[in-house]
């Protein structure tokens, strides 16, 4: 019993708002009656936030190095104007306005990484600049009106389903994709476990190991059983996926993610330990700047419009993801899963109070205290692990 409430507190902070999320779902599953878990539901909390869950992924790099991105909302508009103009007033194939999209936000992210790591500007200078250059671009490139539709292929980026035969009225596809994820998942949780154990690491016992996998398991089901039962899988659910495979392979199994951490958790260390700081700072604003551009992409798709207000609020959406996951606001501690859920709650709560009727002042409120808390526990689970 020691060991596993040593373990239960060493794993406070990584699952706490995994605990959290869940606990949720169910207050929201309650009050609204059950609709917030309804297939059409699901489906539409994942279409209506994977914007946040996209800008939160790079936004978490950026915080790992202690800093913070305040353009990302306005360099959301920026892209989704860029593409509209290639597609709609110079028709442009979609797949090539696509690409020239997401290279023209990697500029973005360059041309702020460059003030940022090679000139020592301060970020937060940096990026509030870049709130206003790229937002005031964006309102000069749509002459302050709406510019759409967009083609039928476009919009499936952020609106459209993979679906395949039926099967008494599931989707095929998403059933056995469940199915796949789950053995998968099962397979590369029980070796981490026995590699833990053969290099003498503390694991929870074999009853509490496997509880959590038949947990874990369930809510895979439960989640792809949702898509089946209603249109499928969302296109940018697979999107969504790759992003955090890739980016939790960089961060967990890479030199690149190692010296990531390594620049948050001390940057003059880092530097004394050969690691080209400057040159990791700059490319983590590219990357913000391309997922910022893809960010930009999925919400004109949802929208079916490029709009000068598009993006309004979105870096506050996104930081407040990563520190709700668990984040440092100090830099080098942080997760992708833990910015992914941290998304997951702020975009629960904004969809069961709308369920609710709850206006929109409440909303901001209650987010706000959210936040706030999260941060308060980040504080509080740092302070008890410190040694005394």
């Amino acid at each position: 019993m020691k060991k596993e409430g040593i373990l239960l507190k060493k794993n406070m902070r990584k699952y706490g708002m995994l605990i959290a999320l869940v606990a949720i779902m169910i207050l929201f599953g309650i009050l609204t009656e059950g609709i917030l878990f309804k297939p059409v539901n699901i489906s539409n909390l994942i279409q209506q936030n994977a914007y946040v869950l996209i800008l939160a992924i790079g936004m978490l790099l950026v915080i790992l190095t202690g800093n913070v991105d305040l353009s990302v909302g306005s360099v959301v508009a920026f892209i989704g104007a860029i593409s509209a103009v290639f597609m709609l007033r110079w028709n442009v194939p979609v797949w090539i306005s696509v690409v020239i999209s997401i290279l023209i936000g990697a500029l973005v992210g360059a041309f702020q990484g460059f003030f940022i790591a090679y000139i020592n500007i301060p970020p937060f200078i940096v990026t509030l600049a870049g709130m206003l250059i790229f937002r005031g671009l964006t309102l000069v490139i749509l002459e302050g009106q709406t510019l759409g539709p967009f083609d039928k292929s476009f919009q499936n980026i952020a609106s459209g389903f993979i679906h395949g035969g039926e099967i008494s009225g599931l989707d095929i596809i998403s059933i056995l994709i469940g199915i796949i994820l789950s053995v998968i998942y099962v397979i590369l949780n029980f070796n981490d476990r026995k590699k833990k154990i053969k290099y003498k690491f503390q694991v929870p016992s074999m009853s509490v190991a496997i509880l959590k996998t038949i947990l874990i398991v369930i809510v895979i089901n439960w989640f792809t059983y949702c898509f089946a039962a209603h249109k499928g899988l969302p296109i940018v659910l697979i999107i969504l996926a790759v992003l955090i495979v890739v980016y939790s392979f960089i961060t967990n199994r890479t030199i690149a993610g190692r010296h990531i951490y390594a620049l948050g958790g001390n940057a003059k260390a880092a530097k004394l330990s050969g690691i080209k700081t400057e040159k990791v700072l700059f490319w983590v604003y590219v990357n913000m700047g391309v997922l910022a551009a893809l960010a930009g992409l999925v919400v004109a798709g949802r929208l079916n419009a490029a709009t000068p207000k598009a993006g309004t609020g979105f870096e506050l959406d996104a930081i407040a993801a990563c520190y709700i996951g668990g984040a440092s606001a100090s830099g080098g501690v942080g997760t992708v899963m833990g910015a992914i859920i941290g998304g997951l709650v702020m975009g629960v709560l904004n969809n069961g109070m709308s369920i609710l009727g709850i206006g929109v002042d409440w909303q901001q409120a209650i987010k706000g205290l959210v936040l706030l808390a999260a941060v308060t526990f980040d504080v509080y689970t740092k302070s008890k692990s410190r040694p005394q």
